[in-house]
């Protein structure tokens, strides 16, 4: 009787975005997880009693087929993807067939092995349409046990996998699936092949940009973390935002709701606004820090910290401190400069020491991270007053350091990729690329 053959396809869906614009008002993002479970439930025979004319033909040799060829892993956060393995056993096994997923151990140097290797790596295996049972990848001796069952000349098994963004250095890997009797003994082996690949990093990894519209709601756009997606759609943070004259960040901002702001009202007072941790509401109701602050016409980041601008043009530090309080209590200011009113634009980006500043011919400065002041400005480039916002924000394509968005005068944003020069300062660099339109809605972007 001819051999049949079982192939499980894998479809692989993706949308590209090619640009956010703020009419999209928090629909869903244009993005498709790769890999859904790929396989359908196996009808595998439990069977003892002798096999059929097609299982005799393999027993005599034994074959372990994976279906599909080698299973591409996405590391990052689109999820678990499942390859299906077949095995057709050349023996009979008296009591439980054993099995399990011997996985090459790659050493890091002459002697120096890395056991903790496939920690990255999440595995659940399931026998013959069983229930999945955890197999993990960083088992003793890297073998990953699979489920035991009773002997059958077909065996089914899928291996469920998901992999963080570390995955991907891994590569192609090749393992292993060994068949064992009760004492031990193989009696029947194979590959089976994992491609790791670069995926979309995890929330905690991405950054956001914010943006304040003209009715007083704050918006917050995730950035994607891939280059043909560095921002998803937005969300709706709040309103009454526009009680502030000024917000900067104290600290690097995530898509997952880490980072903490500050805000300058009307009035002079400094409110805080701490992280949550809560990608939906990233930010816990505001706290008073300090009043007097009205002297100040602009604020920005600097470390864990932030520098402001008074009204006479000097710029000031503020440094965090008091660990303990309830809000952050910054130390005595100090002195960076004065000469800073030339500027219409001074943005750093979250918790960096970097700073530009463009002032009001349109040229654009660099301020090379230093500390206790930054180090002596570096000219970018003229033409710079074709925008009417500018912001330095975290990565957003996955590609670059640092990125420094900028908004046209036709509410176009534009992303410049942020890269060191020798001297260790920040700059914008390349050709720009639009990566929304519709933006002149804000009057604030950071």
């Amino acid at each position: 009787m001819a051999r049949r053959k079982h192939a499980t396809a894998l479809a692989i869906a993706t949308v590209l975005a090619v640009g956010i614009a703020p009419a999209a008002l928090g629909g869903a993002s244009a993005f498709a997880a790769t890999g859904p479970d790929a396989g359908p439930t196996a009808r595998a025979s439990t069977s003892t009693g002798a096999p059929d004319a097609g299982a005799a033909a393999l027993a005599s040799t034994g074959t372990v087929q994976q279906q599909g060829g080698p299973l591409v892993v996405a590391s990052g956060e689109e999820g678990a993807v499942t390859t299906r393995v077949e095995v057709y056993v050349s023996q009979r096994i008296q009591g439980k067939v054993r099995a399990r997923l011997l996985l090459p151990t790659q050493p890091n140097g002459a002697g120096d092995e890395d056991p903790a290797q496939y920690r990255p790596v999440t595995s659940s295996c399931a026998v013959n349409g069983g229930a999945f049972q955890d197999c993990p990848w960083d088992s003793p001796q890297n073998a990953a046990p699979l489920p035991d069952t009773d002997m059958a000349w077909k065996l089914t098994y899928d291996i469920r996998v998901d992999a963080s963004h570390d995955a991907q250095y891994l590569g192609d890997v090749t393992a292993t699936l060994e068949v064992l009797d009760e004492n031990g003994n193989v009696t029947d082996r194979g590959p089976v092949a994992f491609r790791f690949v670069k995926g979309t990093p995890e929330a905690y990894l991405r950054t956001t940009v914010l943006a304040r519209d003209k009715a007083g709601v704050l918006w917050q756009y995730p950035s994607g973390g891939r280059a043909d997606q560095p921002l998803r759609a937005r969300k709706r943070i709040g309103g009454g935002w526009n009680v502030y004259t000024a917000v900067a960040s104290l600290n690097s901002r995530t898509a997952a709701g880490y980072g903490d702001l500050v805000a300058l009202d009307r009035s002079g007072v400094l409110w805080y606004y701490e992280g949550s941790d809560n990608p939906d509401a990233p930010f816990k109701p505001r706290q008073k820090v300090a009043t007097g602050w009205e002297r100040y016409t602009a604020l920005t980041s600097y470390g864990h910290g932030i520098v402001a601008r008074d009204k006479d043009g000097v710029l000031w530090r503020f440094n965090v401190g008091g660990a303990n309080a309830p809000v952050p209590l910054f130390e005595s200011r100090t002195r960076i400069g004065g000469g800073w009113n030339v500027y219409d634009a001074i943005v750093a980006p979250p918790g960096g020491y970097d700073a530009a500043a463009r002032d009001r011919a349109g040229v654009l400065w660099s301020y090379g991270a230093g500390y206790p002041v930054y180090k002596p400005r570096t000219r970018i480039g003229g033409g710079w007053n074709a925008y009417d916002a500018l912001a330095w924000t975290g990565n957003l394509d996955g590609v670059s350091r640092d990125d420094l968005v900028a908004r046209d005068k036709k509410g176009d944003l534009w992303l410049y990729q942020g890269a060191y020069d020798r001297d260790g300062s920040l700059l914008p660099t390349g050709t720009p690329r639009r990566i929304g339109w519709g933006w002149g809605i804000y009057d604030m972007i950071l």
